[in-house]
């Protein structure tokens, strides 16, 4: 990461927005909607003849692996990082679940991750991992990297993250005691 030269002024926004997408988790989704597909098929137009029981449990089981898989990957196919100047929150897919709010207060410090992947994290989505710490990983690309003060670290991949990680940054400099304004 390249950093400023502390003469430079450079006016950093009230509100930073970044966002990251993954192109194969539609790919995923769209694997979803054919199991749906498929138990829908089975339900309407079925020509078993070996008793209900079975075709029961072939539609249920059709739709709910769809219902899983569709929603369980629409969910991380976009992550959004929106930082003001008290908190970041990071929210997840269309309708920004799961989501976490992390005020600046707890954070320590903010370092750029030139290189982020689904392998180094166990795969896409809301991640945990004990000598790592928690992710959210939507694609393969460069990230932020926070440390919180409670000693734990929580990863973002999101386009521009060396933008995100100056403001940051700045933020916890002008938040820090005796800091002037």
């Amino acid at each position: 990461m390249r950093d400023h030269p502390h003469g430079e002024s450079d006016k950093h926004p009230d509100v930073w927005t970044g966002r990251a997408t993954s192109r194969v988790q539609w790919l995923l989704a769209l694997g979803g909607a054919a199991f749906m597909a498929l138990g829908i098929e089975l339900a309407v137009d079925s020509a078993w003849t070996s008793g209900t029981a079975p075709l029961v449990m072939s539609v249920v089981g059709c739709i709910a692996a769809g219902l899983l898989v569709l929603f369980g990957t629409l969910a991380f196919v976009h992550v959004d990082l929106k930082l003001d100047k008290e908190s970041l929150e990071v929210r997840c897919g269309h309708i920004g679940v799961p989501r976490r709010r992390i005020p600046l207060s707890h954070v320590a410090g903010a370092e750029f991750a030139p290189l982020v992947t689904p392998r180094h994290w166990g795969g896409w989505g809301y991640r945990w991992r004990p000598e790592k710490g928690t992710a959210v990983v939507v694609r393969r690309g460069e990230g932020v990297v926070l440390q919180l003060w409670d000693g734990h670290t929580f990863t973002i991949t999101v386009d521009n993250a060396e933008a995100a990680v100056r403001v940051i940054r700045a933020r916890l400099r002008s938040a820090a005691p005796g800091a002037t304004h």
